[in-house]
């Protein structure tokens, strides 16, 4: 049978053809948000914050089984050619325990160790907490990490914008000119400029879209996308020329903010953990009573014979008084430093948070600049294109408010996406 397909029909199949494999080719569009999530799950920091957190809650569970008895089993047997026992007796040479057998099983229950079990415990759930604030901590940062690629990607693509609108631009300016040049009402060299314009537009574009490749293979690789698809991904995030929502709702007090703050509890679990430590070194030096029982089983004289038995075991350190007192003193030492470490650290936190609190302010002015330049940019370069048209500016001029236009268009994107990134790293200092 034959198939006969009309000329529009066979115009809708080619389209369809090739709108195949742009679509399976098409970027995907991820948000910030969608970026923070991605990069929770699958950033590998997370992954070794989570294992490290495990390993954690392993340690603490092995040293809770310190509370229980200790159960240990042993047996061994011997064969000899002579009896390990041997007497003359009036009937002759006796000769005893040549083979055996003995086997038992004890158990042993520590009653007071000296606090090391009890303090033991407390740091290892010390060391749970610890692991629980670092995985915070890394969380903090992976999301500091994405923002920084996220408007690193926006600024970027806000200023291929750019480009193209000037491109579009000279290039309608470059059609009247060689009209102009061509009808001999202007001279070649406005001709010549502006090609030499749409040469450096096209060497910027060159390099703003390289610089955009690897900022979205970095963003990929960071919240986890499959290598194959690192270049495709892209952002969702629009700039309208307008400013971001004040920050003076964001301000909170340093002092309030600081016992909420990951570093700052860090700094207070290395002071419990050192103090911890100390009692743990005390311990050490301290007696241990000890409760031991278990059944024993023999077969040494050529008969089975078993038997129960138990004690109470009491051990006095005496000769480690000596070095133990310096370990002691050492451990001290170490606490105190751990104190001076907090109330320093903390002091420096306070600091921290209000630099942050100036940096956040100090680019949003500077969006608040950019925003004005860009109106007076956009005005000046009308003038200059309705001057251009009426004979009474130059080619140089036009082309120079055209630059002015898109320094302030860059200084305006630049702005703005720091002035995000200093509020998360605001609301991060001040533990939010």
């Amino acid at each position: 049978m034959n198939l006969k397909i009309n000329r529009p029909s066979r115009a809708l199949i080619m389209l369809a053809i090739g709108i195949c494999p742009a679509l399976s080719f098409a970027q995907h569009a991820y948000t910030l948000d969608e970026c923070l999530e991605m990069a929770l799950q699958n950033n590998v920091r997370i992954k070794n914050a989570d294992n490290d957190l495990n390993a954690a809650k392993l340690q603490k569970k092995s040293a809770f089984t310190n509370y229980f008895p200790s159960v240990s089993a042993s047996g061994g047997g011997f064969i000899s050619d002579k009896g390990l026992l041997e007497m003359d007796t009036e009937s002759g040479r006796l000769s005893l325990m040549d083979d055996g057998l003995v086997g038992g099983v004890t158990a042993t229950l520590p009653l007071f160790a000296g606090g090391q079990i009890v303090n033991a415990n407390k740091l290892a759930d010390v060391n749970v907490n610890v692991s629980r604030l670092q995985r915070r901590q890394s969380e903090n940062e992976v999301r500091l990490t994405v923002e920084q690629y996220f408007w690193q990607m926006v600024t970027l693509k806000e200023k291929l914008h750019t480009i193209g609108t000037l491109q579009a631009q000279l290039d309608r300016i470059h059609r009247d000119v060689k009209a102009a040049v061509d009808a001999g009402v202007t001279n070649r060299n406005d001709l010549l400029q502006v090609e030499l314009r749409k040469n450096e537009m096209r060497s910027k574009r060159i390099s703003v879209a390289n610089a955009l490749e690897v900022s979205a293979h970095l963003l990929a690789q960071y919240i986890g996308c499959p290598t194959d698809s690192a270049g495709r991904i892209d952002v969702v995030w629009t700039m309208d020329g307008g400013l971001p929502m004040r920050p003076d709702g964001l301000y909170r007090s340093p002092e309030s903010s600081l016992p909420l703050t990951t570093e700052y509890h860090l700094l207070n679990k290395q002071v419990d953990a050192g103090r911890l430590q100390y009692k743990m070194t005390l311990g050490k030096n301290l007696p241990t009573v000890a409760v031991e029982g278990g059944y024993v089983y023999e077969n040494l004289m050529d008969r089975s014979h078993s038997f129960w038995l138990g004690g109470v075991t009491v051990s006095v350190p005496l000769t480690k008084w000596w070095g133990g007192s310096h370990d002691m003193k050492r451990q001290k030492l170490q606490v105190r430093n751990a104190e001076n470490r907090l109330a320093d650290q903390s002091e420096l936190l306070v600091i921290r948070m209000r630099n942050a609190w100036n940096a956040m302010n100090d680019a949003y002015r500077q969006v608040q600049i950019a925003v004005e330049s860009i109106g007076q940019a956009e005005e000046n370069l009308r003038l200059q294109s309705d001057y251009y048209q009426a004979g009474t500016c130059t080619m140089s001029d036009l082309l120079e408010a055209q630059t002015l236009y898109q320094q302030s268009r860059d200084r305006y994107v630049e702005s703005y996406s720091l002035y995000e990134v200093k509020k998360r790293e605001y609301l991060l200092a001040t533990g939010r």
